[in-house]
């Protein structure tokens, strides 16, 4: 049996990102229930937000499914224990160190799964005790590698390094894309942008309409003084961009990011000075879907594809 399939006890292996401002318990109860993993994105949500979000989730699906929580999460704590009280039993961390919560939520009896970019946080996560990581190379949206390693070289050294199960991201939006993944050593995938585009996805309407008329280049990676995140273009992200050009400071940049800016672009709508996350992915994306429909033409084309190379007789 597939690792990750055992390891949550789903159909595919498939996973849902946890992505702010998209991922609701909407989005991730469609995904649980087309037989991938769902995952409640927590990193938008205060503390009383996300347990309804949780509690709305439990009555949606019956299947497993998770919550992605920021390790830099300011109300940490209080997150840790709604996702205890709550009974969540499928947690990926992410932005912070494993070492200060996976004890913590292993002692609670819930699967741990850790989000990195390079070998020695893979190393680092697999030393805590998670039970899988998420290897996110270069093409992925939202917050980023600073070593800009792309998935295709980033996941066949994260699987030669560590023994647990990883699970591939970044630039996944089709069955070629995770047929690919799995041949360079990962055992499922994790898939974002095309998952943002979802009728359940809780993303703007005009958020959703920008991502499936971008093209090629319409992404770049941003603000690598502060945190580095992959953005879609417009005003902002040009103010950005020219901003770096000029050598702005560190203080200059999170002075021209200010606060809430991702909710003003992806959940409000503003598509010219909100901050837009998005993958590159986004310019193979024409068409908003269910989420089931999006899984199982990700699962069918898998498998078309996986089949047509063994008939290739090489």
């Amino acid at each position: 049996m597939n690792p990750i399939c055992k390891l949550f006890n789903i159909k595919y292996p498939i996973i849902q990102a946890g992505m702010i401002w998209c991922s609701g318990w909407r989005l991730a109860s469609a995904v649980s229930n087309a037989g991938g993993l769902g995952i409640i994105g927590a990193g938008s949500m205060y503390p009383e937000v996300l347990r309804e979000h949780i509690r709305k989730c439990k009555v949606a699906t019956e299947h497993p499914f998770g919550v992605n929580v920021p390790l830099l999460y300011p109300n940490i704590q209080e997150i840790m224990d709604i996702l205890v009280e709550e009974g969540v039993k499928i947690v990926f961390t992410s932005a912070g160190n494993p070492a200060t919560w996976t004890s913590f939520l292993k002692s609670n009896q819930i699967t741990v799964v850790h989000v990195i970019a390079n070998t020695k946080f893979a190393l680092k996560a697999e030393a805590e005790g998670v039970d899988a990581i998420v290897a996110e190379g270069f093409e992925a949206g939202g917050h980023n590698g600073r070593e800009e390693t792309t998935t295709m070289c980033l996941i066949p050294m994260i699987a030669k390094a560590v023994k647990i199960p990883v699970i591939a991201a970044g630039g996944i939006g089709s069955g070629r894309a995770m047929l690919a993944a799995m041949a360079l050593g990962a055992a499922g995938v994790q898939i974002g942008s095309a998952f943002a585009v979802a009728k359940e996805s809780s993303g703007h309407p005009n958020f959703k309409a920008k991502i499936i008329h971008a093209a090629e280049g319409d992404t770049k990676l941003r603000l690598k003084k502060l945190v580095p995140v992959r953005l879609l273009q417009n005003e902002f992200a040009a103010a950005v961009g020219q901003a770096e050009a000029d050598g702005a400071s560190t203080e200059q940049l999170a002075a021209l990011l200010g606060r809430a800016r991702a909710k003003l672009g992806m959940f409000e709508g503003d598509m010219e000075q909100g901050e837009l996350e998005i993958g590159q992915v986004s310019a193979m994306l024409d068409e908003i879907k269910p989420a089931a429909q999006i899984l199982n033409e990700v699962w069918e084309e898998f498998l078309l594809e996986k089949k047509r190379l063994l008939e290739m007789n090489f």
